[in-house]
């Protein structure tokens, strides 16, 4: 298996996550998940020929597509990518957690509504 079909697989699980997040009306605000995608590519960018620079990290040269930045090659942005978009997509999708009955935020809550 190639590194790039590895990557189609998990980038289309993200994709429909975020359609999901799309159709619930809820959708993060998109232009700061692209600004968030960009600021972590860039930082992968540096950090990932470091590391391949050095020799901690090898890819084989048969299941890459030979495209690169720099001497990464371009299937080891994918997964920053995908973070990037997958957990504001979650988070949107899951929504805010309301406190239980009881809970320390519910006595802090009810003691503000007092005042």
């Amino acid at each position: 298996m190639t590194y790039t079909l590895l990557n189609a697989v998990f980038l289309a699980v993200v994709a429909l996550v975020a359609v999901a997040a799309l159709l619930a009306r809820r959708a993060p605000r998109w232009r700061v998940v692209g600004l968030t995608a960009l600021a972590v590519v860039v930082i992968s960018v540096v950090f990932d020929n470091l590391m391949i620079g050095v020799g901690l990290v090898a890819y084989d040269e048969d299941r890459i597509s030979g495209i690169r930045l720099g001497i990464a090659p371009i299937e080891d942005f994918a997964y920053s990518v995908a973070a990037a978009v997958l957990l504001p997509s979650l988070w949107t999708l899951l929504g805010r957690r309301r406190p239980r009955a009881g809970s320390e935020a519910t006595v802090e809550a009810a003691v503000e509504g007092e005042r």
